[in-house]
Formats: structure tokens, C-alpha cells, sequence
């Protein structure tokens, strides 16, 4: 293995019901366990998402209504992701803009304080594009020498990632080998929660990347417009954001 571990690195793919992080979800999920002694497990879970699952979208992942209509509920797993990515790392392919976000929210709507701050992330994709600008399957080919088959079986795709990112290690002289440098790498842009409304300024402060208050301080905002803060506790805001902002909302009151 050329990847550098310290601690067990989660890797992980969903499929759901759509792309809108704030309203969709899961409906399957891959967890690769790899340890620093390069042992791994694996769990795959199917997922009654309590919702239709657009024809769209099972056209893409193949898994329909009836394929979950006796799986478990997100609520009914969420302890057993907890206890697999507890004290782990977390990787996964175009996962910082698009898994670690969604799965965030279906954690907290299940009830567990999903801490961001906890886990290095580390996107292959991220890695890939910014080294040679392809897809999941491209990038299985060019770094593994391999078809990938079954592509957007969740299975299939994070186990591909895997040998992707570990493929990428051992290509790129000048990539590091550790999570914390990949981690590092694997960012476009740094920002205080997942889905990008809340970015840093040049003194490392919270701001707002939207709306009225773009560009300014979230503690300023706060403390001049405090409805502000109340309209996006109430508003279709992800739920991960709104913990973040209560967390800054929280710590400007001392």
C-alpha cells in the first residue's frame, strides 16, 4: 500500500435520490474500512429513503423503490456509520462537495452530532482533476489500468476510488502519501461548513458567501442583525450550516 495511514481511513460512496443535499437521500452506502496495516473490512448498506426515488435517478444507480422497500431506514443505521467512521479519516470520489455533505445530514437529522472537524477529507476526484481532468472510470483506467465495471454500483465505485487514490500515491512523485497532506490537497477552497455559504477571510474569520451580507463577517452580522441569524435557522438551509452558524452565534454572545 503507498498510502501513508495513521489512523483507518473511511472510504466511502453513496447512492441517492438525487443531488440537492439539503433535500435528498441515501438510498446506499459504502464504507471501506482500510487500517495503517493495510487491512480492510467493508459494509454495504441499502437504505429505505422514505421518499420516491426519481425514475432519473434509478436509472443512474439502478436501484428502485421496490429494490428498498424492506431495507432499513437511514435512522435504523446511523449508529452502525457512526462506530465504522468514529475515529477515522474519510475519502470518497468528488465526496467533499457532494457524500460528506449529504451524509452529514442524514446523521443529523437521525439525531448524531456529525462533527466535521474531527475527519481529514480526502477527495480523489479533487486530486484527479487537478492532475489529469477526467471521470471515475477515466481515472481507474489511467491510474489502475483497469475497466471499471459496473460504474455507480456503490461497491464497485468505492472500491475503484480506493485503488485509485492509493494508484495516485505511487504516480505523483511530489503528491504526499498521509491523509493530512492529501487531505490538504484534496481542497479547491477552504470553507467553514459543506455546502460553501460560509467561507474564511484572509484572517482566517467566517463570512458569508451569499446574500445581502457577502463578504462579511458572520460574528459582525450577527451582532448588528441578529434576525439574520433567525431567518436562515428557519430557512432551507442545510442543517450542517445552520450548526455551524449557531456554533459562531454562540461564541460571539462571550
Amino acid at each position: 500500500m503507498n498510502l501513508k495511514l495513521h489512523k483507518p481511513l473511511c472510504v466511502f460512496d453513496l447512492e441517492t435520490t438525487g443531488t440537492n443535499v439539503g433535500k435528498d437521500r441515501i438510498v446506499e452506502i459504502c464504507i471501506l474500512k482500510v487500517y495503517p496495516d493495510a487491512s480492510r473490512e467493508s459494509r454495504t448498506w441499502l437504505v429505505n429513503p422514505e421518499m420516491y426515488i426519481p425514475k432519473e435517478a434509478a436509472a443512474i444507480h439502478g436501484i428502485t423503490d421496490e429494490d428498498v422497500k424492506d431495507a432499513p431506514k437511514f435512522r435504523d443505521i446511523a449508529p452502525k456509520i457512526m462506530e465504522m467512521i468514529s475515529g477515522t479519516d474519510l475519502g470518497g470520489f468528488n465526496s467533499n462537495r457532494f457524500d460528506v455533505p449529504l451524509l452529514a445530514e442524514e446523521l443529523l437529522r437521525a439525531g448524531h452530532d456529525f462533527d466535521l472537524s474531527k475527519f481529514k477529507l480526502v477527495d480523489a476526484q479533487t486530486i484527479f482533476h487537478k492532475k489529469e481532468p477526467r471521470n471515475l472510470s477515466a481515472a481507474y483506467r489511467f491510474y489502475c489500468q483497469k475497466e471499471l465495471e459496473n460504474a455507480h454500483s456503490a461497491e464497485a465505485d468505492v472500491l475503484a476510488t480506493f485503488e485509485v487514490l492509493d494508484a495516485q500515491v505511487a504516480h505523483y512523485d511530489d503528491l504526499p502519501n498521509d491523509i493530512a497532506g492529501l487531505s490538504e490537497f484534496s481542497f479547491h477552497s477552504r470553507f467553514a461548513d459543506l455546502a460553501g455559504f460560509i467561507a474564511f477571510d484572509d484572517d482566517q474569520k467566517e463570512i458569508f458567501t451569499f446574500g445581502k451580507y457577502k463578504g462579511q463577517r458572520v460574528k459582525d452580522v450577527f451582532q448588528k442583525d441578529l434576525g439574520y441569524y433567525g431567518w436562515i435557522q428557519n430557512a432551507d438551509f442545510p442543517l450542517y450550516t445552520k450548526k455551524v452558524l449557531t456554533g459562531i452565534q454562540l461564541r460571539s454572545r462571550f
